[in-house]
Order: C-alpha cells, then sequence, then structure tokens
C-alpha cells in the first residue's frame, strides 16, 4: 500500500490544483474589490448639522498617526507572511491558500460592509469644524441653520465618513482572522494550561487595538466609531476563519476544511497514511501509523491492524 506524507502538498505539486478548484471564491473576491472602490467613489450622505451640533466637531484637525497606506501593510501583509513563514515549515500548500483566502475576504467583507455604512450615515468627523470653515470663520443657512461649508470638497467630504473607523475595521479584520489562525495552529486550547499560548495570540489584537486608539487620538472618529468598527472587523475575520478551518478547541484545528477532505477522499481507496507529519505542533504521537477505512473517513484516534495484532498476541 502507498503511503502519503501529512503536509507534503506544495505550491509546486498541488497549488495550480487547489487554485483552479476556489476559482469561483477568487472571482468573488475581485468583485468585492470592485464593489468597494465603486463605494469609496460614491457622494456619502451629507447629514444635517447645525450650529448647537458644532460645540462637538471643533477638534483640531490633525494628520493620521497610522496613515492610510499603512493600514493594509498591518492587516494584509503581516498576516501573509505569518502564513508564508508557516509554509515554508510545514510544506502544506492547502492551509497556505485558504489562509490567503480566508484572510482577503475578512477584509474585503469588511471593507465593503464599513464604506457602504459610512455613505449611508454620513456621520461628521470630530474635527468637521476645521474641515467646514478652514479659516475659522463659519456660516449657516439662515432658515434651516445648516452648515455652509467653504472649505476643500474633497475634505469636506471625507468629513461625513466618521462611522465606523475603517482603520479599526480593517485592522480588526486582518489581525483578528491572524489569532484565529495562530490559536489553531498552537493548540491554545489543548487544555494544557499554558498562559504564553493565551499571550501570543492577544499580541495581533492588541496591535489591532492601538490603531484603533490612535484614531480617536487623532480626532478623526468618536469613540463609537471606533468600538463599531472594530466589532465589526472582528466578527466578520471569526466568520471567514471559521468557514475555511475548524474551531481551534477542535482535534483537527490545526489545519483547513479541505485539507482533511482532500486525506478523506485519498483514504477512501483503503491506503495507510503516515501521520509523522500530522500534528503541526510536534504534539506527541502514540501512534506511528494511521489506517484510513474504505468509507471517506479518517480514523485519526483509532489503532493499525498490526498494532492491533500485536496486541492480540501479547493478550493470548
Amino acid at each position: 500500500m502507498a503511503d502519503i506524507q501529512l503536509g507534503a502538498h506544495t505550491v509546486l505539486s498541488h497549488g495550480v490544483k487547489v487554485a483552479k478548484f476556489h476559482m469561483h471564491d477568487w472571482i468573488i473576491l475581485v468583485l468585492l474589490g470592485v464593489i468597494d472602490v465603486v463605494l469609496n467613489v460614491i457622494e456619502p450622505f451629507h447629514r444635517f448639522v447645525g450650529r448647537d451640533m458644532m460645540t462637538d466637531l471643533r477638534y483640531p484637525l490633525k494628520k493620521n498617526t497610522i496613515p492610510f497606506w499603512a493600514v493594509p501593510l498591518i492587516g494584509i501583509l503581516l498576516p501573509f507572511a505569518i502564513f508564508t513563514a508557516i509554509y515554508f515549515k510545514k510544506k502544506n500548500v492547502y492551509d497556505l491558500h485558504h489562509a490567503i483566502l480566508g484572510l482577503l475576504f475578512s477584509v474585503l467583507i469588511t471593507g465593503v460592509l464599513t464604506d457602504a455604512i459610512k455613505d449611508g450615515v454620513g456621520r461628521p468627523r470630530p474635527d468637521f469644524f476645521w474641515r467646514c470653515f478652514p479659516d475659522g470663520k463659519d456660516e449657516y443657512d439662515k432658515i434651516t441653520t445648516n452648515v455652509i461649508c467653504h472649505g476643500e470638497k474633497s475634505v469636506i467630504r471625507e468629513g461625513h465618513k466618521s462611522f465606523p473607523s475603517g482603520h479599526s475595521s480593517w485592522s480588526f479584520a486582518g489581525l483578528g482572522f491572524l489569532a484565529w489562525y495562530l490559536a489553531g495552529k498552537i493548540r491554545v486550547f489543548d487544555r494544557r494550561g499554558h498562559v504564553a499560548k493565551l499571550c501570543l495570540i492577544f499580541l495581533p489584537l492588541l496591535a489591532a487595538s492601538l490603531v484603533a486608539i490612535s484614531r480617536v487620538d487623532d480626532y478623526w472618529h468618536h469613540w463609537q466609531d471606533v468600538f463599531a468598527g472594530g466589532f465589526l472587523g472582528l466578527v466578520v475575520a471569526s466568520f471567514c476563519y471559521l468557514q475555511f478551518f475548524p474551531p481551534p478547541y477542535h482535534v483537527d484545528g490545526w489545519g483547513p476544511h479541505a485539507y482533511f477532505q482532500m486525506l478523506s477522499e485519498t483514504g477512501s481507496n483503503g491506503q495507510v497514511i503516515s501521520a509523522n507529519n500530522l500534528h503541526m505542533n510536534s504534539m506527541p504521537l502514540e501512534l506511528e501509523r494511521v489506517y484510513v477505512e474504505p468509507e471517506h473517513h479518517l480514523n485519526l484516534r483509532g489503532t493499525s491492524p498490526i498494532l492491533e495484532d500485536m496486541e492480540s498476541a501479547r493478550i493470548h
């Protein structure tokens, strides 16, 4: 019987096959990107801003502590680098592909939801006064008392996109997905009580929180905007991760669903699968081999026929 080395599925050997199988998912990602671009072009709703409301909107107009271009670096490229490093160690293209696919779905779905809500709500930013009246001379409609802005159009337009925070939602979408991913890889819920594992998965969430806090410090967002954005990104990240991976506390929580499905389909022919590389965090293995029964099912906890014969002989 042939042996299948778990994890020995590289980009060169299986990459094209995996990508083709999920071609429709990649097409959907492209469509999400196009939708997000369109949402950024659409003029947001210009909510009524009266004279009395300006009291809470006179914070100074500051530069971003974390610029817009840095958010994709933090929320996408950093997790991507970690996924790639794990791939070079484990040589599992299924894990790499689904980690990247899940991450991109997380940030793009979050981006579409965030920008759609921004355009629909049109909440003014805390620094809206100086966006509307850069010279400090405020002007209001004599009948409606609504603001009559004379600032730069693009700056005013951006001033109506306070809720929810895009920095916060994107950061939590990317780094929240990374936290889920690391939790599965290091088996944070293995019931061994290693607190260091919890500290490790909290690091991405801490980084996302600091990005969110910077938005309040820069007076670009109200605290409600940041809270809503972070919550939105984390929820979407959770759904996207669980779409491709089992929960971290699951016995197979270290790998994607598609990987185990592939093993199950391969093992349906009655092959014997070597389990030397089964546990990605080098957990001790009680058995050297795992027998795959003819059904589409992996008996990862059972014993092999050879070991059963040895045990039977020892008893008799």
